[in-house]
């Protein structure tokens, strides 16, 4: 099991697992900037851990890939399901529980920062804790992303804005939202106080390309 302590770590480590899997798929740097509409150096800087992903980049970058956002965040630990993870707590051996200092987590571009609440892989579904700092946005540019599923939100604190095609939503605390991902879409914090959302995405995954 992954401490706290730990996160530091697997945060570095994202660069170095999107050049693994662009190597694996067989795929140039070059290549795949060609195919998501980004600059080679764009991806080097990623890959090196230079700069971080934006939310619509990185979703782009796992979905050209075929890969999952699993394997990005939890690394080898998610890569090798042979080996199973035991977790040992107040609740016993395997357990399902995930407590605050053991969430899998990842710091994106643009004030975002996404943590797992999940104990384990779970195919097809995305489970997170969302954060988005005071002036934090899943793209940076004000542009909009699309990607296959449907996302489901809860606003637990803060204020967040969604524009979802040409609609622009205001979300509080108690608020709730769910809606297809194939829309283009921008979720971004205008507010005074950093927003803390639970988000699902299910079937993102319908749009992994073999390679």
């Amino acid at each position: 099991m992954q401490q706290a302590k730990d996160l530091p770590e697997a945060l570095d480590a994202i660069g170095g697992r999107l050049r693994e899997e662009r190597v694996r798929a067989g795929i140039s740097q070059r290549e795949l900037a060609r195919r998501l509409g980004l600059s080679a150096s764009l991806i080097s800087q990623l890959e090196g851990g230079v700069s971080k992903p934006s939310v619509g980049t990185l979703y782009a970058i796992v979905t050209e890939l075929g890969v999952s956002l699993d394997s990005v965040i939890r690394g080898d630990e998610s890569a090798d399901e042979t080996t199973p993870v035991i977790r040992t707590d107040s609740h016993g051996p395997s357990s399902p529980v995930v407590h605050p200092g053991e969430r899998q987590a990842i710091d994106l571009d643009s004030g975002v920062r996404w943590e797992e609440l999940t104990a384990d892989k779970e195919e097809g579904v995305d489970f997170l804790h969302a954060i988005y700092e005071v002036g934090g946005a899943s793209t940076p540019d004000e542009s909009l992303m699309r990607h296959h599923g449907r996302e489901y939100g809860y606003i637990v604190s803060g204020r967040l804005n969604i524009q979802i095609g040409f609609t622009e939503y205001h979300l509080e605390p108690g608020d709730s939202i769910a809606f297809d991902s194939t829309t283009p879409h921008r979720l971004f914090n205008t507010g005074a106080e950093p927003v803390h959302a639970i988000w699902f995405v299910v079937g993102r995954e319908a749009d992994a390309r073999g390679h």
